[in-house]
Parts: structure tokens; sequence; C-alpha cells
């Protein structure tokens, strides 16, 4: 091989390698800071094949998409001196790569530090002047959209934007859970307490109601019942009374032989009488029939 074939090699390579290093490609979800000897020199967001000058210049990529922070959960106070455990998330973009990288260089770890900062200060900033009811409430969506704002506001000067902050989970330490869960369950107990005595206090009230009415139905009962057999007694002695009228020596017999019935039905009745005495008379000699 000729001296002038190994330096078309030779120069075949050295431009391959210099066109590499001068073309990059700038991704749809990129964008791409340049900078020339450590200095930024230009942004680029349009997406494509671009060049740089190799050796020269650095190409520096940023991603523009959404970005998602999970703040460490951490202890604060509210204005009504409540304890929570807040566990918070952030949102957030990189809209200025330069901004981004004069404040905190090529990475993420130092804009995910400062965010952390950032973060957790207005969370305590914001909380503390909140009670917890209005934490809880539906009052939640108000008081995240003020601590987006402060933060958005903060983290401008960074070259971020933040679109959303928002708490993931609010709990109570395990201390006040307790004593809030002690509290719960007594004031159960109070309502089931109180709720138990309304009932027998409405239950006694029934019984003695019901008592009452029985009593009284008893009492008009009985008494209906003795005015009506009085009054077939009345009924009945007023019938004996017209048939004796009628027919004294039959009605004498008729009750004579229902005596004898009485006394001797049974079979087991002993009299002691005389012979001549007039409850045997019947026995002794036939009635006589009427004319």
């Amino acid at each position: 091989m000729t001296r002038i074939a190994v330096f078309a090699i030779a120069l075949v390579f050295v431009a391959a390698m210099l066109t590499g290093a001068t073309l990059f490609t700038v991704e749809q979800t990129e964008q791409v800071l340049i900078t020339q000897f450590g200095q930024p020199v230009r942004v680029i967001r349009k997406p494509g094949l671009h060049a740089k000058i190799p050796l020269v210049q650095t190409a520096i990529s940023f991603d523009k998409r959404l970005l998602d922070y999970d703040v460490p959960a951490e202890e604060v106070i509210l204005g009504d001196q409540r304890r929570l455990i807040v566990d918070s998330f952030a949102r957030y973009r990189i809209n200025d790569p330069l901004r981004y990288y004069q404040a905190v260089g090529p990475t993420e770890d130092g804009i995910r530090a400062r965010l952390n900062s950032i973060v957790s200060s207005s969370l305590r900033r914001v909380l503390g002047n909140e009670k917890l009811l209005s934490v809880l409430s539906a009052d939640r969506g108000r008081i995240m959209g003020q601590i987006r704002n402060e933060v958005n506001a903060e983290m401008r000067g960074f070259g971020v934007a933040v679109d959303d902050v928002r708490i993931r989970r609010a709990d109570l330490p395990q201390e006040n859970t307790e004593a809030i869960l002690s509290r719960m369950q007594s004031e159960r107990q109070r309502v089931a307490s109180q709720a138990r005595a309304e009932g027998a206090e409405a239950s006694a009230k029934i019984r003695a109601n019901a008592e009452r009415d029985r009593t009284v139905l008893l009492a008009e009962a009985r008494a209906s019942a003795d005015n009506l057999r009085g009054l077939g007694e009345a009924k009945a002695i007023a019938l004996y009374a017209a048939a004796f009228q009628r027919d004294p020596g039959f009605f004498e017999t008729w009750r004579t032989l229902q005596a004898y019935r009485d006394g001797f039905g049974s079979g087991n009745a002993r009299l002691v009488l005389t012979p001549d005495s007039d409850f045997l008379k019947l026995l002794r000699q036939a009635p006589e029939a009427a004319h």
C-alpha cells in the first residue's frame, strides 16, 4: 500500500471522527445547551440534526418533559398546633436550560436538592397558617395552589417551572393517632350509652303505657262482664218468677228434680234424712198432673 493510500485512509478516518464530533441529534423530548470551553453559547430546542465545533464546543442535553420529584415525608406543625406527617410530590419541567445550567449545572441532582428545600419550606410556611380541618377537607386544593405558586416563583431563578405540588398522604403521628382513636372510642361509647339509656327510657314508657292500657281494658271488661252477668241474672230471675207464677206446682216439681240430679247424680252422695222429709216426697208419691 502506497503512502498516498495510507494518507487517504487516515484522512477519511479523521474526517469521520470530526463529522461524528461535529454533528449531533436533538430528540423530540430534549433541549440542548451548547457550551464553548465551559461557557454557554446557545440553546437548541428544535429537534433534528445540528452541528457544533468539534473539540471546542460541548452539547449538554436536558429533558423538556414533565418530571416528577417525591419529597421525603416530614412532620409539619399546623396553625392549630396539630402535628401532621406530610408526604408530597412535585411536577416540574426545565424551561430555561441556560439558567438551569448556570444555577445547578448539567445534572438533575442539584435541582432536586433545591426543589426539596423550597417545597419543604413552602409546606411548613403555608400549612403553619392552616388548621387540620382545612388540610383534610376540600379546602386542600386552595392550600396546594398557594404552595405551588410560591414554589414556582422561587424556582424560576433556576430555569424551572413547577406545574404542580400535591400532598400524597397526610397522617397524624403515631401518638396523636392513638390519642384520637381513644377519644373517638370514648365518644362512640358515650353515644352508645346515651342511646341505650334513651332506649331503656322509651321502653319503660311503652311498658308503662301498655300496662296502664291493659289495666284499663281489664277493668272495663270486668265491669262490662259484671254488668252483662247482672242483666242476665236479672233476666233469668224474671223468667223464673214468671214461670213460677204461671204454674207454681210444675216449677216446684222441676226445682225438686234438679235438686235430685245435683244431689244424687254423682252416685257418691250421702244424705241423712227422715223418711217423711219433704225433700223425698216425689220419691214417695208422683206429682199429680195439672188439669
